[in-house]
């Protein structure tokens, strides 16, 4: 009597496709069994594609043959795709089971071995179901190719993103909470070129981006977060991006500037570095004696820890760090802008503001015209492309940085939109950061170390010293230059002037039939205060403006310090 082992296999895709059923398989084989005299040693249940043979269950019985060599006759299965859907594979394990004196054999397909012509009905029957798992592919490829030409997102959601079924059936992905929102910080903070890639990721994940620094690098890569699919090179087909079904969570020109910064086309960077809060000018204050950048340390007491300021050269300079950010903070009340001149640059700055957006509509027409003009340019570069004039790799250069242009100007008019708050909006935005311009000080002691270090990197830009500081020479950042200015200048008061700006006469009053020369000198320096005041009020709105309100809006840039 013959002895064989039963291997039943079905795929989960299988099983509801077509309806395979390991009963239904366990039943036949059996049955056969009875009919042919067979002894049954071991039946092999297996639920394993069967592109390749490793496989859980048949690893384990192929082990269990070479164990009990010559325990066993057959090996049987209903068909032959049940035992293998890949023609080179089979005919390896064929051999593998013949030196084991072990016969596969399918009882639906039965072939006789010693029969030559046999050989090719082998081959077909195992080629058969390697074509149809190949057509399957094939057809799935194109679907989700076809998926991806109109817009949808077919993998696991990106970093940022999380995969969801909209009614319908439709599967699509939406933005994820912190990661989105630590993203789009990440793209901001480095497209401003101020920090590196390094210190923007350690940033992040305390913001809640869970990643490591592989896959963060690959997101800053990933068009799929301002709403682009790429469409792989394929054949004749060349590589390109369509407009995606998904929300984008980043702006198209924040993104490309991040491309230009890591592709070392704008290269701005400038290395934070995070310290202790008792060393938050490490970095900013350089050595009096040496003139080179002091470092900070501290040293263990038999208390507790003292904080240094210390030069690494030969001179041995240090200075605690105490005495030297007390000196700083003291410093930093006299650019506190005045209460009352805050009044006068509110006024100042809604003027300038309507003005400013009044010229919105012509550069509007301008990045139209220029999109205009970049598709005339594709059109025709398209033209000399049929008439041989150019070849196709010109074409496509001159397509792909046409695109990228227009992408970008289209971007730029929906900023020009988003930008167009109305007077009540930012007259509430320019009280929130007149707030923090009339109180520099309490903003910095309240501060962490990392907003600390931003402040006084907009304050001072470039290094100073200690005695800088005693004596006002540190060169300061325009905006806090003028605010000195004003605080110093502005405050004098001649006697019978009034304190309240806002109250003051704009005019020179009659002097009758004798010029009264006291209250015409008290008025003429009234209406210069006025003047000068104004003067500078326009010089630091205008910055302000530039900065700030043209670009993210004032209270989002002190926000940030």
């Amino acid at each position: 009597m013959r002895i064989a082992d039963l291997y039943i296999r079905v795929s989960t895709d299988e099983q509801a496709d077509k309806g395979y059923s390991q009963r239904n398989q366990e039943e036949v084989l059996l049955k056969y069994c009875e009919i042919k005299n067979i002894q049954v040693r071991k039946i092999i249940f297996e639920d394993h594609s069967a592109k390749t043979f490793i496989r859980p269950e048949w690893t384990k019985l192929l082990g269990l043959l070479r164990q009990q060599k010559n325990k066993t006759d057959l090996v049987l299965f209903t068909k032959w795709d049940r035992f293998s859907r890949n023609a080179p594979d089979a005919y390896q394990m064929i051999a593998t089971l013949k030196k084991l004196g072990v016969e596969p054999q399918a009882i639906e397909q039965p072939l006789d071995m010693e029969v030559p012509e046999n050989k090719m009905m082998l081959a077909i029957y195992l080629k058969a179901p390697e074509i149809e798992n190949d057509r399957r592919a094939l057809n799935v490829f194109y679907g989700m190719r076809r998926a991806k030409k109109e817009g949808r997102y077919m993998a696991t959601a990106p970093l940022g993103y999380k995969n969801r079924t909209l009614d319908g059936g439709r599967k699509t992905i939406v933005p994820y909470e912190p990661a989105a929102s630590a993203l789009q910080w990440a793209f901001n903070e480095l497209s401003a070129g101020q920090h590196t890639v390094i210190e923007i990721f350690r940033q992040a994940k305390t913001r809640g981006l869970p990643c490591n620094k592989n896959n963060f690098w690959h997101a800053l890569r990933n068009p799929v977060y301002i709403g682009k699919i790429v469409i792989p090179k394929l054949k004749d087909e060349e590589s390109y991006m369509v407009d995606g079904l998904h929300e984008p969570i980043i702006k198209p020109s924040v993104f490309y500037e991040v491309q230009d910064i890591l592709e070392g086309r704008k290269r701005n960077l400038k290395t934070k570095i995070v310290t202790q809060d008792m060393l938050a000018l490490k970095g900013f204050i350089c050595c009096p004696t040496c003139g080179k950048v002091l470092t900070g340390s501290a040293s263990k007491g038999r208390n507790a820890h003292y904080h240094y300021y210390h030069c690494n050269s030969t001179c041995g300079y240090r200075t605690r760090a105490e005495e030297a950010n007390g000196i700083f903070e003291n410093h930093l009340k006299e650019y506190n802008l005045n209460a009352d001149a805050a009044i006068l640059f509110k006024s100042v700055i809604l003027d300038v503001y309507k003005n400013e957006h009044q010229t919105a509509g012509d550069s509007r027409k301008q990045y139209i015209a220029r999109i205009t003009t970049l598709n005339n340019k594709i059109t025709k570069a398209r033209e000399l492309l049929l008439n041989d004039d150019i070849d196709a790799a010109d074409f496509r250069a001159v397509k792909l940085e046409s695109e990228r242009e227009i992408v970008l100007l289209e971007s730029k008019i929906s900023d020009l939109t988003s930008k167009n708050m109305s007077i009540s909006q930012v007259e509430k935005t320019l009280d929130s950061a007149l707030v923090k311009l009339t109180s520099i000080d309490a903003l910095y002691c309240k501060s962490d170390h990392y907003a600390k270090r931003k402040l006084i990197g907009s304050i001072y830009p470039e290094k100073f010293t200690l005695e800088d500081l005693k004596v006002r020479t540190a060169n300061l950042g325009e905006i806090f230059n003028f605010i000195y200015l004003i605080n110093k200048e502005l405050t004098r008061q001649k006697k019978g002037t009034n304190n309240v700006l806002d109250r003051l006469s704009r005019g020179v009053i009659s002097s009758g039939f004798e010029p009264e020369t006291d209250r015409l000198e008290i008025c003429c320096s009234i209406q210069l205060s006025y003047e000068t005041m104004q003067f500078f009020a326009l010089q630091i709105c205008k910055f302000i403006l530039k900065m700030a309100i043209a670009a993210l809006g004032i209270y989002q840039l002190l926000l940030t310090i």
